[in-house]
């Protein structure tokens, strides 16, 4: 037999391409996700800085309904005579306000009882889905519009309660939404393999609830309430259309809609203006949802 040649070589491995989402590998925002962070943090600098500028809010007859530009207004007057741009950034603070206060509000319950749901399997985690299940088959527009008929249904009251009725009635309706978001991503990560050597270890339960799961969760329960704030914005100005959300001598995108939908066909600057600045906003929120979604879906899969 002829014995193999001394300068055979053995054949070289066929390198292994690199994953494409390399860890430490950062996705940069683009100019999207940054204008809408632009607009956002304008809106909430001039929700905080509004009520303090001294605006004028006094009616004047020549102003009414006039068109933008008139006579040094930018965007005209309102029914009323005022200055529609000074009601647009006094209207911000409300809707901003309630939106946010709402929202966060129910992020923190609804989280909370979604981590108990998603990682206890007991009884009353059961039943807290099907609570959750109960209260999403109902509208939430309807839920939200009974609820501030209820306990909103003394006139004499003032904006301020009027504001925190409609507050607590948003948060209320988005606790099971954000709740059953929550729950979905504690089932998820309840199985990974860092939380079941937790439990190996002896680590209670609650610690490895808040210390494990929920800073994993977190990232859902972030982008999915970027959503919920853009939706308690819109649920606002539909509230006060339907003249049943903050009272009407307070300031807000969805009164001045409501206001202006009287004299839409001679002086449509009054519902565009609030439209296109609402609209703006929630675009913002909605992109920015997606763009932290996005973000974090890329650093999971890179693991």
């Amino acid at each position: 037999m002829t014995a193999p040649s001394s300068d055979s070589q053995p054949a070289a491995a066929t390198p292994v391409p690199e994953a494409p989402h390399a860890a430490g590998t950062k996705k940069r925002l683009g100019i999207g996700a940054w204008l809408c962070m632009g607009w956002l943090g304008l809106m909430i600098v001039i929700a905080v800085i509004g009520p303090w500028l001294g605006l004028d809010t006094s009616s004047n007859f020549e102003l009414k309904g006039q068109p933008p530009f008139w006579n040094g207004h930018i965007l005209g007057g309102d029914g009323l005579g005022r200055d529609l741009f000074n009601q647009i950034i006094l209207a911000t603070r409300a809707s901003i306000f309630v939106s946010f206060s709402a929202i966060i509000i129910g992020t923190v319950v609804g989280g909370f009882l979604g981590l108990i749901s998603g990682y206890f399997r007991n009884r009353f985690a059961g039943a807290l889905g099907s609570v959750f299940d109960i209260l999403l088959a109902y509208p939430p527009i309807v839920l939200a519009l009974t609820l501030v008929s209820v306990f909103a249904s003394d006139p004499s009251g003032s904006g301020f309660q009027r504001e925190m009725v409609v507050i607590i009635s948003l948060a209320i309706v988005s606790v099971p939404i954000l709740a059953r978001i929550t729950r979905a991503n504690t089932l998820v990560w309840a199985d990974r393999e860092f939380v079941h050597a937790a439990e190996a270890m002896g680590a209670s339960k609650w610690r490895i609830l808040f210390r494990e799961i929920l800073p994993n969760v977190v990232p859902a329960m972030l982008a999915f309430s970027m959503l919920g704030i853009a939706v308690a914005i819109v649920a606002e100005a539909a509230l006060s259309v339907l003249a049943v959300g903050l009272k009407a001598d307070t300031p807000s995108w969805g009164n001045i809609i409501s206001t202006g939908r009287d004299d839409l066909a001679s002086s449509p600057n009054i519902v565009f203006s609030a439209v296109a600045v609402l609209f703006l906003t929630v675009l913002s929120l909605n992109y920015l949802g997606d763009v932290i979604r996005a973000h974090f879906d890329v650093k999971e899969a890179a693991l």
